[in-house]
């Protein structure tokens, strides 16, 4: 992989000025950072939860998911191509709909972020506990919140060096895994289930929590594909822009048959009943075979991934508070950098902190079910921005017909994601809390109106 951070440090949201920079990434280059940005604990583990929830009908919400995902990565590709902005999905939105756009999606941002730090941070703590299991949740949550604050603070070069690394780790595990389950469906691998229940033959089994399951999981299959924004913001840095819809395109294609491949061959090999939200469904799944090595290897590889997430979601969010405080959309007290410290942005990466804090204490005083609460909210804040990415597009792009009402599906698989959360009682706290961000963030735009000026709002065409 290309020596760059997913979470684009120095500037991804500016959103003032079009970029002058040459780029040096070839197309298939992002393709492969795009994989393993995206690649984290919301697939590892957060499937889990959809499985539970559905059934094998799983793969059906991660292949509509895939379709949604692909609709809002080709849209802010085709607007990075007509019109190239750093700012990205924030510029657009706000040169759209204006400012208070614009003010939103960073704020938005930087909120489904600190989210997705807090599910990551949680996650690591429950899979930690596979070798501990006494050890309290917050304690492992506070050590990986400060390990994550140490790469950071090394600096671009050394976290982009312990990324890449992650990356193709997480993503061996995942290529292992299928290697390992095809063996056991050969037969090659003997077990103590001598009888798994293989393919769905009714669509009882296939949807096996009903129609209203399979509506629910869909937040799952979506927030496992959370990361898309970053191939939009990072097209910047491409030779040819022009081959940013090829570098999403191939790396959705990639990630979708990765992700369906792995949990159909999951739902294959146990009865659905076994999957819970403690354990990775891959690690489930092999559970019953002679495999002693696979639950610790795995284990260890997941880990890797959310902690690779995590850090990836902080160095992300701590250099966006820097570009909304430039910006005037943050106090200009977050804008302040430590040169003596390689640049380093003390007072932004001191509010991330607080933010993982507060999952700390959380996990601390509601251990039983934060994991779904925050890992629901953390994925309807992203997809709030990508409904945003969107509308945007039919605002600012000049569409025929057919490209319209691709766009109109999207819209709808996206709604159909957030609306799902209402339907299960055990992630439904989560939507609530998705709302008292939103609300938060929309009561500061109404006190910061005032001093905003209307935009004018330019067409591009394809």
């Amino acid at each position: 992989m290309s020596n760059v951070s997913c979470s684009n440090p120095g500037g991804a949201n500016n959103k003032s000025h079009t970029s002058s920079k040459e780029g040096n990434l070839k197309w298939w280059q992002l393709s492969l950072i795009g994989i393993g940005c995206t690649i984290g604990t919301g697939y590892f583990l957060g499937s889990s939860i959809g499985v539970e929830i559905t059934g094998p009908s799983i793969v059906i919400s991660f292949l509509l998911a895939a379709l949604g995902t692909y609709i809002v990565f080709n849209v802010l590709a085709k607007m990075t191509a007509e019109d190239p902005q750093e700012g990205s999905f924030c510029y657009y939105a706000g040169k759209a709909f204006g400012k208070w756009a614009e003010f939103s999606c960073g704020w938005n941002y930087w909120c489904s972020n600190i989210l997705i730090m807090g599910s990551q941070l949680t996650a690591l703590a429950i899979l930690s506990r596979f070798w501990f299991p006494h050890i309290p949740l917050w304690i492992f949550a506070a050590g990986y919140a400060i390990l994550s604050i140490l790469v950071v603070i090394s600096g671009t070069k050394g976290f982009d060096k312990i990324e890449n690394l992650l990356a193709i780790i997480k993503f061996s595990a995942i290529v292992m895994f299928i290697i390992l389950a095809i063996a056991v469906l050969f037969g090659w691998i003997n077990g103590e289930n001598a009888n798994p229940p293989g393919l769905p033959d009714s669509g009882n089994e296939l949807f096996a929590g009903g129609f209203k399951g399979f509506w629910a999981s869909l937040i799952y299959a979506f927030y496992a594909y959370g990361g898309i924004e970053v191939i939009g913001i990072m097209a910047m840095q491409l030779k040819k822009k022009e081959d940013a819809p090829k570098s999403g395109s191939v790396m959705l294609f990639v990630l979708a048959f990765v992700y369906i491949a792995s949990l159909g061959l999951a739902t294959t090999m146990v009865s659905i009943d076994a999957f819970h939200e403690k354990e990775s469904p891959f690690v489930t799944a092999l559970a019953d075979y002679h495999l002693a090595f696979f639950p610790h290897i795995f284990n260890g590889a997941i880990i890797i991934a959310g902690f690779s997430t995590m850090t990836a979601s902080l160095y992300g969010v701590t250099n966006l508070l820097v570009t909304l405080a430039k910006d005037g959309d943050a106090p200009s007290f977050f804008a302040k950098q430590l040169k003596k410290f390689n640049s380093l942005p003390l007072p932004s990466l001191g509010l991330a902190t607080v933010g993982l804090l507060a999952s700390i204490i959380t996990a601390l005083l509601l251990p039983g079910k934060i994991y779904e609460y925050i890992t629901t909210a953390a994925g309807i804040l992203l997809l709030y921005n990508w409904f945003f990415i969107i509308i945007s597009a039919l605002r600012n792009l000049q569409m025929k017909i057919w490209n319209k009402l691709f766009a109109y599906v999207g819209l709808a698989l996206i709604i159909a994601a957030i609306s799902g959360t209402l339907l299960e009682k055990a992630i439904r706290p989560g939507f609530f809390v998705s709302i008292l961000f939103v609300a938060v963030i929309a009561l500061v735009c109404l006190k910061m109106k005032k001093g905003w000026k209307k935009p004018v709002n330019k067409i591009r065409y394809y």
